[in-house]
């Protein structure tokens, strides 16, 4: 049973950050606080800034909102750009990017479903630490 304990309230930058070179994640519900039902997530990107690099995720859904700017999307082999207060939804088993090819910078609202994504946000800080942006390659995979 749930009560008002349950209830998950942050303020504006509040959450679990990471630093990803020039693109920070917070973390701000995800498998401690959802069950592993769900993790969501701000992403924020300075321009011209790489994304993540091109993967998918075999068993996740992941629900983009474009909070800032106009962010490009790689889905299957189509580059969009989504300006603010666009969505996107891509199923589990769809390669997908996205990155900042604007002067200006680009904010995200994430969902990713199942979660569990976040767990593996250790590594993947580590691997951006070890392959500044500019890279050849991909961080490694989260919830495949």
């Amino acid at each position: 049973m749930t009560s008002q304990a349950d209830v998950l309230e942050l303020g504006p930058g509040e959450g679990r950050a990471y630093s990803l070179g020039r693109m920070r994640a917070v973390f701000k519900a995800d498998h401690g606080e959802s069950g592993d039902r769900y993790a969501i997530s701000e992403w924020w990107l300075e321009p011209h800034c790489s994304g993540p690099g091109a993967h998918l995720h075999e068993a996740n859904e992941e629900v983009f909102y474009v909070l800032e700017g106009t962010a490009s999307f790689l889905v299957g082999d189509t580059w969009k750009d989504l300006p603010k207060g666009s969505f996107l939804r891509i199923p589990a088993g769809i390669l997908h990017d996205f990155e900042n090819r604007s002067d200006a910078p680009v904010g995200l609202l994430n969902m990713f479903m199942p979660g569990g994504f976040e767990q593996a946000m250790p590594d993947i800080v580590k691997w951006f630490e070890d392959n500044p942006q500019g890279f050849a390659g991909s961080p490694p995979a989260a919830g495949t």
